[in-house]
């Protein structure tokens, strides 16, 4: 397949439904909170974390690799089996030091499976914003595209208005341009993905949870996804800033 991303002056926008012919440099992004949540668990010590599209495959993955701890959610809810909800306030106090986990989400990790084609693939939130944008320049495959991994603004776009705001903010990192960074906060904080985190019972979102997914730039390591086969597994890389 050709690479049409090195012939485009401008990254392209993607639903989940409209990833999985796209080839070259693809970041799949989920800021709420998926992505966000995986990087804070890298940062707890995680050596790797399976993505998986269902949690049915997650309590599998369990079952078959005792020594796996299952992390995400169903429809926001903590699901049952798992050791961990999506919240990375939860997973910021846990020692993770060497462990492996498999994620299930109904957002973001569904959006890597639909990335089948990528030449080479990252997961991002806006914590790691910058160290995302270092890692796909550093990568020479030219202008990415972004998959806006959550749930649709109802009355707008095909995707969350929460990760255009980070697939922008990434973007303008890439080619070292401009950008109002409190006014990217501002804007995910009146999204309504945000409003449902907010309403989320504590068991399954902590209230500082939304506060940790705006932290810009916490962290300072891309997450690139490696295939084996049909398995996805997320692992933390640096690049060069600059």
């Amino acid at each position: 397949m050709t690479n049409a991303h090195e012939r485009r002056d401008h990254a392209r926008h993607l639903s989940r439904a409209e990833a999985g012919d796209v080839d070259g440099a693809v970041v799949a992004i989920d800021v709420l909170r998926a992505f966000t949540t995986a990087a804070y668990a890298f940062a707890a010590g995680a050596r790797s974390i399976v993505l998986v599209g269902s949690v049915a495959e997650a309590l599998d993955y369990k079952r078959e690799h005792p020594e796996v701890l299952a992390l995400g959610e169903d429809q926001g809810h903590w699901p049952p089996g798992f050791d961990f909800s999506n919240s990375p306030s939860a997973v910021a106090r846990a020692d993770l030091r060497g462990r492996v986990l498999v994620q299930s989400t109904s957002s973001g990790t569904r959006g890597v499976i639909a990335a089948r084609r990528a030449t080479r693939l990252w997961c991002a939130s806006l914590v790691n914003a910058s160290a995302t944008a270092a890692a796909v320049r550093e990568s020479g495959l030219g202008v990415p595209a972004y998959v806006l991994t959550g749930r649709a603004e109802p009355g707008q776009a095909d995707w969350g208005l929460d990760d255009l705001a980070a697939a922008e903010l990434i973007e303008a990192r890439r080619r070292g341009s401009p950008i109002d960074v409190g006014a990217v906060l501002a804007g995910v904080e009146k999204t309504t993905e945000a409003a449902r985190t907010r309403a989320l019972d504590v068991r399954h979102a902590e209230a500082t949870d939304l506060e940790r997914c705006l932290d810009v730039d916490r962290f300072d390591f891309a997450m690139e996804v490696i295939r084996d086969g049909d398995r996805a597994t997320l692992r933390r890389s640096f690049a060069a800033p600059g």
